[in-house]
């Protein structure tokens, strides 16, 4: 399916943004990988589908929106009490939220074919921005499926940890988005 150009609104209301997580260290099998989504997030694209170096993209992601959809893996089930206790943690103590609100993408070039692109960016997390790639496609119904990798020491946030480090989580994370662009 073709992409129509123009400027288009981007957000929550057209799409999911998730953020994947995985167990590590020796107490792995106590912990879970975790799927957690954004809920309130917008932004715009510009598509020029004669010319992809002419497509910009920019989303802002609200950082309290952040919700622990699923949680796999582990000796036992997450519970809601578990799932409270990681937005908790990943507002005040890895993401200050109360200090950064806001989780920034602005595209610097976009690559590749109409239905194959790449796109090239500048992320920006807790005031600090550093480079990323998001790989992305357009799916039979006209999605656009993305994915990109982001390691969260470049940000300079630790990555969670427990048991004197015996569990933690890996330092990188996928960042994993589905939108269907509505018309500009």
């Amino acid at each position: 399916m073709a992409l129509t150009g123009g400027v288009h609104e981007l957000g929550s209301r057209h799409g999911r943004l998730l953020v994947k997580t995985r167990r590590a260290g020796l107490g792995a099998k106590m912990g879970h990988d975790l799927t957690i989504e954004a809920t309130r997030w917008e932004g715009s694209a510009t598509v020029d589908p004669d010319d992809p170096a002419n497509s910009s993209v920019t989303v802002i992601v609200d950082a309290d929106s952040l919700e622990v959809r699923e949680g796999t893996g582990g000796v036992k089930p997450l519970t809601d009490s578990d799932r409270a206790d990681i937005q908790r943690i990943t507002r005040e103590k890895i993401l200050h939220t109360g200090r950064y609100p806001e989780i920034a993408f602005r595209s610097t070039r976009v690559a590749g074919t109409e239905q194959s692109f790449t796109i090239e960016g500048d992320l920006t997390i807790m005031g600090v921005t550093r480079p990323v790639t998001v790989r992305a496609a357009v799916s039979d119904d006209g999605r656009i499926h993305g994915t990109t990798t982001v390691v969260q020491s470049r940000w300079g946030i630790k990555p969670y940890s427990a048991f004197l480090g015996a569990l933690r989580l890996s330092d990188d994370v996928t960042v994993e988005f589905a939108v269907a662009l509505p018309p500009g």
